[in-house]
């Protein structure tokens, strides 16, 4: 089989591409010929060949997280990206996709086969196992401990806190709480990652709640970024919601921490929506902190529709990396896309997968603002979900439509249809002749009825890639669990060579602080 010259100079782009650090060029449609399939085969190992491995010191970390984005989760959101652009979903790649390295993350905690979302990330930020609930404090810590002295005794450093003992930046952004497990392992302390807000502290406890830790700081000279939800956490329950103002902060003690951050820090700002978002002045701006709902962030699908206007991801990360540029020491930044989870778990692919894009959104935004010479970037999961690909359908067909071989509906024992995407449990189809659908608005469900039977639904009338679909579950649950499955590591920069093979999800940190230099 001969190359044809448009594929050799295809092959010349993007070995050219690799050298210099840039991302691969991509292909919009498959390969429509044998020869086509091997010259494919023959350029893409050409890259490799000629790929080379950097092993100069990092001057920034990227960490992104993709919380709950396992594998099916990525490959689903690849093709609906591609097919929402009019392309052969099946060849596209999310911008991560693109990383040159490549490594398997073991997710399970010091104590569960399947875990959540707090000892996952504390093992990518401390470089340490430990128990579910736990917010950077090490396994033998009980999960209800009050104490504040117990608690620093058991407490793990990490990579944010040395980052900022070193003279770093640093910043959390998320679309979940910004006291939620994930973006909190990071400035936190705390046996259990539902204390949020004081008023979630048990009766006589002596431990700061999370939203209190990220304020009272203490390393270095305090998160320079901190943006994302939980609004609510952070204000006291006699103040008025500056967004929803029939409703009333959180806290008990009678302190409103968004203005303690801008009384605490010089050249600081607190901003809620879309407008003071947009009116930062990110070069004259040393701390920037944005809570803007009262708890998580809209879905990117829902986020036009909320009253006061909040930024997309990819917004929030591109104004993050402006303020942290600004130290020439470098800087660490913790990005997650907290929604695909909650999304996974109500049952509603449509919304896990759209911020699964809208994540592989804001890693381009990341590259382009940054030099992959000096910075790593890593994009990864915390967990899985129990999403699945199944059935046999057609190169092309809809992703979250029915599986079907060009256009012939396929079916089960039972003569019914089915979705190529589905759930291993949760709240969707729990047989019976009602079915939910996801309210966008609310975050909540509303009935819709159509036929079926005690066992299945008939799809063959329903739209199942509208967005207020909910997937069917084999199991009948009320809410759609993680998975303990293996998740993926994508890295490029100074170090990345160093993910490869299978690796403990601690890891991550030891990665990190080696290219950062903080294990010398």
């Amino acid at each position: 089989m001969k190359i044809n010259a448009a594929r050799k100079s295809l092959t010349t782009a993007i070995a050219a591409a690799m050298l210099t650090g840039t991302s691969l060029p991509q292909a919009a449609e498959a390969p429509a010929s044998a020869e086509e399939w091997y010259a494919q085969g023959q350029e893409d190992l050409l890259v490799q060949r000629k790929a080379k491995t950097n092993n100069r010191k990092a001057k920034n970390v990227i960490l992104f997280v993709g919380d709950g984005m396992g594998v099916s989760t990525v490959t689903a959101a690849r093709i609906l990206e591609g097919q929402m652009n009019a392309g052969d979903g099946e060849i596209n790649r999310l911008s991560f996709e693109k990383f040159q390295h490549l490594a398997h993350s073991v997710t399970a905690s010091a104590n569960q086969q399947t875990s959540d979302s707090a000892p996952t990330a504390t093992a990518m930020v401390a470089g340490i196992k430990t128990n579910d609930g736990a917010i950077s404090v090490d396994q033998t810590i009980n999960r209800t401990e009050p104490d504040a002295a117990v608690t620093a005794s058991k407490s793990v450093k990490t990579i944010l806190e040395i980052a900022e003992e070193k003279g770093m930046s640093t910043g959390v952004v998320s679309t979940a709480r910004i006291t939620h497990a994930t973006p909190a392992v990071n400035y936190a302390h705390i046996s259990n990652r539902d204390w949020e807000a004081d008023s979630n502290l048990p009766a006589g406890a002596t431990v700061k709640d999370i939203a209190r830790q990220l304020v009272e700081f203490p390393f270095g000279d305090g998160l320079e970024v901190a943006l994302g939800g939980g609004r609510s956490y952070f204000m006291p329950n006699t103040m008025s919601d500056p967004e929803n103002t029939s409703l009333k902060g959180r806290r008990k003690d009678g302190r409103d921490l968004t203005a303690e951050w801008v009384s605490n820090y010089p050249q600081s700002a607190f901003v809620y929506d879309q407008a003071g978002f947009d009116a930062v002045d990110t070069e004259n701006t040393q701390h920037l902190l944005g809570l803007f709902e009262r708890s998580h962030m809209r879905y990117e699908a829902d986020r036009a529709t909320d009253v006061a206007g909040e930024p997309s991801l990819t917004e929030m990360t591109e104004k993050a990396i402006e303020v942290l540029n600004n130290n020439k020491k470098g800087f660490y930044l913790m990005v997650e896309a907290g929604r695909i989870d909650h999304a996974h778990h109500a049952g509603n692919a449509y919304r896990a997968l759209t911020d699964t894009i809208e994540l592989s959104n804001a890693v381009r935004k990341a590259m382009e603002m940054t030099n992959p010479k000096d910075t790593l970037i890593i994009v990864t999961a915390d967990h899985s979900h129990v999403f699945t690909i199944a059935g046999y359908p057609s190169r092309g067909n809809p992703i979250l439509g029915k599986a079907a071989i060009n256009g012939t509906p396929l079916t089960d024992s039972l003569g019914l249809p089915y979705t190529t995407v589905s759930y291993a449990n949760g709240p969707g189809w729990t047989g019976g002749t009602q079915r939910k659908e996801f309210d966008g608005a609310t975050e909540g469900t509303v009935a819709a009825t159509y036929t079926g039977s005690a066992l299945r639904p008939d799809l063959t009338n329903v739209d199942t890639t509208v967005p207020a679909y909910m997937q069917e579950a084999t199991v009948p649950m009320g809410s759609e669990t993680h998975a303990g499955e293996d998740v993926a590591i994508y890295a490029q920069g100074p170090r990345a060579q160093l993910f490869k093979g299978t690796r403990e999800q601690h890891y991550i940190f030891h990665v990190m602080a080696n290219a950062l230099g903080f294990d010398k």
